[in-house]
């Protein structure tokens, strides 16, 4: 039966709009594209509409249950939870910030919902015999040229401490704990002068033949329901980090500052490390975006929006070579990964620099 003629309304985005428009949903009938087609009046703001282009199907988006909420409501009632606060905490707080009074036991169901995504929940009765809400995370902002927000969540940074063993734990934590202190050289990252760029992101470093595995992660979901809350593409990046350390299981710290020196890059020289900084300024600085301890590894993270179109590989690996400096760890201790919502792009450092057999 030939699909029925659809009048597809127009979808126009206003001259010089700064943020795009996320990408439509496919068809949950033919999984055809769709097009935007007007809105659905909820008791609590409003869901998008799409039409097919195929079948003439018209659908909402249905990626975020309990949508009779706005989604601001919802995912900042789970991340307000599960930093600490108790549920009549958490309703009290979203009253007071969006003027909505939502019931203790209908949040409780969001986070019962989320629980397989928000894998915090599970660490999160610990967590707070251990931390008060406003101990549970430490955030502290820091001119580096520009300004970055760095987090530390010192709950999950003692409760993964176990994933790593020896003393790898006790070495990452005492460099996270140093950063908010006057100890730490924060005048590396506002030094100007002649020369090339020393920041990690506008380096180009040749690396060596790796294998790069493209997978699904947890945090490619995490991302996707992060951005629900970004009003503008400039919060992209913080809105992520702050609701990954708040609701993931793994994410230990945001926006880390790390620094590469030249005597770093001498020692894995004569380690037979391949590197090639020769035209450019140190130290060489930059600021990891996400920070996790995971299955006996330090990952380290980088959100790209269009992933899939980028290749950070050369920007983490000076991460990772700057955070074994730093830490005293092995370069082997450490994974990389670029992602947005869709894509995560995964690779070991050591392979990227280092190309002797490993015993």
């Amino acid at each position: 039966m030939p699909a029925p003629s659809v009048k597809i309304p127009s979808r126009r985005i206003p001259s010089g709009h700064c943020n795009p428009l996320p990408p439509n949903p496919i068809c949950p009938e033919c999984a055809c594209a769709s097009v935007r087609y007007g809105v659905r009046r909820l008791k609590y703001g409003a869901s998008q509409r799409y039409m097919c282009k195929k079948c003439g199907k018209i659908f909402t988006d249905r990626k975020l249950k309990h949508r009779s909420y706005p989604p601001k409501i919802v995912l900042n009632a789970i991340s307000y939870y599960n930093l600490g606060h108790t549920l009549e905490q958490t309703r009290k707080e979203i009253s007071r910030r969006f003027r909505h009074a939502v019931p203790p036991t209908t949040i409780h169901s969001w986070v019962k919902y989320y629980s397989k995504l928000c894998t915090f929940s599970r660490l999160r009765e610990e967590a707070a015999r251990m931390f008060s809400p406003e101990e549970m995370l430490l955030a502290q902002n820091f001119d580096h040229g520009q300004v970055y927000a760095f987090r530390l969540h010192k709950a999950k940074l003692e409760l993964l401490s176990k994933e790593l063993p020896g003393q790898k734990s006790s070495l990452l934590k005492a460099y996270l704990e140093k950063i908010p202190t006057k100890d730490f050289p924060h005048h590396i990252f506002r030094m100007g002068g002649e020369g090339m760029e020393k920041r990690a992101s506008q380096m180009e470093m040749q690396t060596l033949d790796f294998i790069r595995i493209r997978k699904e992660n947890r945090a490619n979901v995490l991302a996707g329901l992060a951005l629900r809350l970004a009003k503008t593409n400039k919060e992209r990046h913080e809105t992520i980090q702050k609701f990954m350390l708040a609701n993931d299981s793994v994410t230990i710290a945001a926006e880390v500052p790390v620094y590469l020196t030249a005597d770093d890059i001498e020692y894995f020289k004569g380690k037979g490390f391949t590197l090639n900084f020769e035209n450019y300024r140190t130290p060489v600085t930059g600021h990891i975006d996400v920070l996790q301890i995971r299955n006996g590894l330090i990952h380290i993270l980088d959100y790209k929006p269009e992933a899939n179109k980028t290749n950070a590989a050369s920007q983490l690996t000076i991460y990772a070579l700057a955070l074994a400096s730093r830490t005293k760890l092995a370069v082997k201790d450490f994974k990389c990964a670029w992602f947005d919502e869709k894509n995560y792009y995964e690779f070991f450092p050591l392979h990227a620099v280092y190309g002797k057999q490993l015993i």
